[in-house]
């Protein structure tokens, strides 16, 4: 009886020991619990974690990226990370105590692009947290207005009526081109809300030629080939009136060609011969000098039509086919074939055709009067450039 006595005693002894612990571990897990709870109750924010972007849309290629965290968030401890897709160099910082964090590129955010930030890592209560948000740049300006609209016929373009171009905000911050086809030398200016571009040319549109004009922009930052198409727009200028009768009197046909003919050839020194009027002008740098009535060659003995250049030239030369003195002799073939000259001479001195002038009589020169050769021929080098055409 006493032996089973003791080991009666000894288990109970056991039994009050676990027993113990079990109610210190269990009275603990209640205090902590109960911590918690009134923790919790009091302060609940200590246990979220939130954050809000303080801009996510029309972001500069330039701007910082700034996130505000409502818990300060730990960088150094283990598995810290901020991700940017589509991959882009860039750098961060925190603030604030670590509740903001600053995203910055290190060269530009491209624009017209969505961007996604991912955040990993602990707050200040070691709580696992991930975070993923996005953003999106600056759009293109966007072209919404275009002078002269497309399509348009009858263009006249001047200093108070340019090419013009339109965006729907400003441009500042962007490089934008324009490119005129045919090619012409462009000039810009934008307006003071940099909002609108008007262009002039630096030199003059074709008379009855369609024009295709297209507008490319880049951010600043950008290469020259990053250029993007933003629109285009196609006119016709005004055709040159053509003249369906000519004058019979030949100072109002002289006229008429002064007001009427187009320089076909737009740089230096040309000569323009029109069969049809038998009127020839003078242009330098696309102007109109001058005019004068022509006698060119009869029926039969046509004067070539075609692009030539004043291959040679004489004050006075010598026919020996005819017999005659040719005065301010031009030659539009190096052959002598034919040319530009004053009206003929007879050794004696008499001239003959003034009477012809305006009319085609000759066996296939070009003849001036009195004084228009002479002009003419001082006007041009070797190598000027004449075009004779009906």
């Amino acid at each position: 009886m006493k032996i089973i006595l003791e080991v009666h005693i000894k288990g109970e002894k056991r039994k009050s020991r676990k027993g113990d612990w079990f109610l210190l571990a269990s009275s603990l897990i209640m205090l902590l619990a109960s911590a918690g709870f009134f923790v919790y109750a009091q302060y609940p924010s200590l246990f979220e974690f939130s954050y809000e972007m303080e801009k996510n849309s029309e972001i500069s290629p330039k701007d910082s990226i700034i996130v505000n965290f409502s818990n300060p968030i730990i960088p150094n401890y283990l598995g810290w990370k901020v991700e940017v897709s589509p991959k882009t160099n860039f750098s961060y910082r925190l603030e604030n105590k670590n509740r903001r964090l600053i995203i910055s590129p290190n060269e530009y955010w491209l624009p017209e692009s969505e961007y996604e930030i991912s955040i990993l890592g602990r707050n200040f209560l070691l709580a696992s947290i991930g975070k993923t948000f996005q953003f999106k740049t600056i759009s293109y300006p966007a072209l919404v207005e275009f002078y002269p609209a497309e399509g348009a016929k009858d263009v006249l373009l001047d200093i108070e009526d340019p090419i013009k171009a339109k965006f729907d905000k400003s441009i500042d911050g962007f490089n934008i081109k324009f490119v005129i086809n045919p090619n012409k030398e462009l000039e810009s200016k934008a307006n003071d809300d940099k909002n609108e571009i008007s262009i002039m040319l630096k030199e003059d549109l074709e008379k009855g030629q369609r024009y295709t004009v297209d507008v490319y922009a880049r951010y600043k930052e950008e290469n020259d080939n990053k250029y993007r198409k933003m629109g285009s727009t196609s006119f016709e200028t005004k055709p040159l009136p053509s003249v369906q009768v000519w004058e019979k009197d030949y100072n109002a046909r002289i006229e008429q060609a002064k007001k009427f003919t187009d320089a076909k050839i737009k740089e230096g020194k040309y000569v323009d011969i029109n069969l049809k009027s038998q009127i020839m002008t003078i242009f330098e740098n696309g102007n109109l000098l001058d005019a004068y009535l022509i006698s060119s060659g009869k029926k039969g003995m046509d004067t070539k039509e075609g692009y030539f250049a004043i291959a040679n030239k004489t004050p006075r030369a010598w026919s020996k086919n005819y017999g005659l003195f040719m005065p301010y002799w031009q030659a539009l073939v190096k052959s002598g074939e034919f040319g530009i000259h004053e009206l003929p001479e007879w050794p004696g001195g008499y001239k003959e055709g003034q009477n012809h002038l305006g009319t085609p009589v000759s066996h296939g020169c070009v003849r001036l009067g009195v004084g228009a050769a002479e002009r003419v021929y001082n006007f041009t080098d070797i190598g000027t450039p004449v075009v004779v055409h009906y």
